[in-house]
């Protein structure tokens, strides 16, 4: 949001910028909150909340040659969550972090969008230990108290062999 010298200090022009700064630190919120989530091992999933983070109609979708193939298009809330939880506990990974890069957010109105970049490292039976980094661009809805996501799509830029010599995977689930 770009704001003139009149506007930095005009009533109207703070609360603007409050109401902009509220909207960012929220979408940043959601967006920690989401990567928490999918993060194994957790106790319990709370699928409830990890729900409750998308708008009923949201899009999360893997784009990119790579990702399309691997994760496709979901879209509503309870495909996202069918698609989520088949990856979680009881899916094929052991353990699982998402670590996310500051970003960029731009709020226009009851609208947010966003980019950043995530490095993902897991652990699956299938590969072992593998890292990954992907681009994230989400767009969010603001017009409820909290932010909530309303398109969601990963993009993978390259992965990491991670099985070197030496390498040892350890973590509460082996």
């Amino acid at each position: 949001m770009r704001v003139t010298a009149g506007e930095k200090t005009s009533v109207t022009g703070l609360e603007s910028r409050l109401q902009s700064l509220e909207a960012t630190d929220s979408v940043r919120w959601v967006m920690a909150r989401y990567m928490e989530l999918c993060d194994v091992p957790q106790p319990d999933v709370d699928l409830a909340e990890l729900g409750d983070l998308f708008t009923l109609d949201a899009t999360w979708e893997g784009v990119g040659v790579d990702y399309s193939k691997k994760f496709g298009r979901h879209t509503g809330r309870e495909s996202i969550l069918r698609m989520l939880t088949g990856r979680l506990p009881a899916g094929p990974l052991l353990a699982n972090a998402h670590l996310l890069g500051e970003g960029r957010i731009n709020v226009q109105g009851s609208i947010a969008t966003g980019s950043w970049i995530m490095h993902q490292i897991s652990h699956t039976e299938a590969e072992g230990v593998h890292c990954a980094v992907a681009r994230v661009k989400a767009a969010f809805d603001l017009s409820e108290t909290s932010a909530r996501i309303k398109a969601f799509s990963t993009e993978r830029l390259f992965t990491a062999d991670t099985q070197l010599p030496g390498l040892r995977s350890e973590h509460p689930n082996t």
